[in-house]
């Protein structure tokens, strides 16, 4: 897996089943971007504790709820129009575009956090989603039991 969380993501979206997974986990209400990075840490052997749950939380819940969740109420609010109206469509790509970035910066931002925690035992990435999809519907359960599962590579 890369070193940096930015491609560790692109690479843990590309398996097979991680899309949809990421997906029905968000539609749950987890935040995919903080799954990705506890997925990460796990790989890296970073102990899960409720001080570093807390600062990534703290890291992420601003940034999801004031850049990326606005912009991806606005993509999917065009979603139906965009089909018919090509001028819409490209201002909703473009808007796809931003979220995208946005979900970048996030990701790098929970890096610059999280790069330096010690990385020293084997850790199951269970413990990382649960604690960071605790206010997840339970529904969540089979997407994070899909995302494990790829992340293992079993």
């Amino acid at each position: 897996m890369s070193p940096d969380l930015w491609s560790f993501s692109l690479d843990l979206y590309a398996k097979p089943g991680v899309e949809p997974a990421c997906l029905a986990a968000q539609d749950a209400g987890a935040n995919v971007c903080l799954l990705l990075c506890g997925l990460w840490l796990a790989q890296r052997g970073v102990a899960c504790n409720e001080q570093r749950l807390q600062q990534l939380r703290q890291v992420a819940e601003p940034w999801e709820a004031e850049v990326v969740r606005p912009l991806r109420t606005l993509r999917s609010q065009w979603k139906a129009g965009a089909r018919e109206d090509t001028a819409l469509n490209g201002l909703r790509e473009q808007v796809k575009q931003l979220e995208l970035a946005a979900e970048r910066r996030l990701l790098e931002r929970l890096e610059a956090l999280a790069k330096d925690w010690p990385g020293t035992q084997q850790n199951d990435p269970a413990l990382w989603l649960q604690g960071l999809a605790a206010n997840a519907e339970p529904a969540s359960r089979d997407a994070l039991h899909q995302l494990r599962v790829a992340v293992s590579g079993t």
